[in-house]
């Protein structure tokens, strides 16, 4: 099976590189945000015709469960500052594109993957559920709580992973996110607890990616 992994940041590439060091996975950086994601998910799709694509990363984690240094998993995708309008179809709901789906639902297979992971190892703290993604860097509370607002059942907010979700779905690649929890908005004041984890605790952080590819 042919991998890609897309990042958006160096400091991801080089967590990444270092984890798949030894590995023929397909490690590309694609840039902060929707466009340079989808891009980059386009590039890697023409060259390496990849089978599967994987958005790896770094996100701000919600929920009461969710802690930093924990692995958030797709089970859905929808863009959180996406909003077409009811003039000309009033069944498109907020953070969804017209004519694409209200959410993105990660490949079947993949997620069953994940799901086992979690179980199979109980070290790991993995959370299932919705990311959601738009073109901010949360880094107030008073934005975070905007956001959660819409999406209460949200579990990692990033800058990335729906655009690459929805190449993937034009493109027919199966896709899925795994997010590390860099950060908690509502617990955190001016980002200081994203600040540390790359200065703390990064190193080792993304080898549950390892871990899922490896059992494909």
């Amino acid at each position: 099976m042919k991998i890609g992994i897309i990042v958006a940041m160096d400091k991801e590439l080089e967590q990444l590189r270092q984890v798949f060091a030894d590995s023929q996975v397909f490690v590309r950086k694609s840039g902060i945000g929707k466009v340079n994601a989808a891009l980059g998910a386009q590039q890697l799709i023409n060259e390496e015709k990849p089978d599967v694509i994987i958005s790896s990363g770094c996100a701000g984690g919600n929920g009461d469960e969710v802690n930093i240094q924990d692995v958030v998993v797709s089970t859905e995708l929808c863009y959180h500052d996406v909003y077409c309008g009811k003039a000309i179809d009033d069944t498109t709901v907020y953070g969804q594109v017209q004519g694409c789906p209200a959410r993105f639902k990660a490949d079947p297979y993949l997620l069953g993957k994940a799901q086992q992971l979690s179980i199979a190892n109980t070290q790991l703290s993995i959370h299932p559920g919705l990311i959601v993604t738009g073109d901010w860097f949360v880094d107030t509370k008073e934005k975070m709580r905007e956001i959660v607002g819409l999406f209460p059942e949200a579990r990692a907010v990033d800058m990335e992973s729906c655009a690459i979700a929805q190449t993937c779905y034009l493109n027919k690649v199966p896709f899925i996110s795994f997010r590390v929890i860099s950060d908690i908005p509502l617990r955190d004041t001016d980002a200081s607890q994203y600040h540390d984890f790359w200065n703390t605790i990064a190193q080792n952080s993304f080898q549950v990616t390892r871990t899922f590819v490896e059992s494909l």
